[in-house]
């Protein structure tokens, strides 16, 4: 019995450690709760932060498999993150999905240089689809 319980243990602990990785750097408390909750539903593990500042080094202490930024975060706004994250060896290929309110044509020129794999108006983003974006961007790199 002892066996079959130590096989059961390590088996969670394999699967818990094989779920992706995503950072979610949203401002909004509450909308920050039920993207992570959505995301967790979906198998992943997602932790978040609610201004740049924290969400920078949450990116960096983690290194996940995506990270979720919003533009308008009080410390560091989202494109100074997106800049910082870039110009470090471990971030320069990481993958990175701008989600905010702010229009494409009204963010800031140089995010297209700065390689996102998508820009989402969370205004037009119905909640439940935001899993099938994240498996999407993450599908990608099979």
């Amino acid at each position: 019995m002892k066996f079959y319980v130590k096989k059961r243990i390590k088996r969670k602990i394999s699967v818990m450690d094989s779920k992706r990785k995503i950072v979610l750097v949203e401002d909004d408390v509450m909308l920050a709760e039920i993207y992570q909750v959505r995301l967790e539903l979906a198998g992943y593990d997602c932790k978040a932060a609610h201004d740049g500042a924290t969400g920078l080094k949450l990116i960096e202490s983690v290194l996940p498999d995506l990270v979720l930024l919003d533009l308008m975060l009080p410390e560091l706004s989202g494109d100074q993150v997106l800049k910082a994250v870039r110009a470090s060896e471990w971030g320069k290929d990481l993958k990175i999905v701008m989600l905010t309110n702010i229009s494409e044509a009204e963010a800031p020129i140089e995010l297209k240089s700065l390689g996102l794999e998508r820009y989402i108006v969370k205004v037009n983003l119905v909640h439940n689809q935001l899993a099938e974006i994240v498996n999407s961007v993450l599908q990608k790199e099979s």
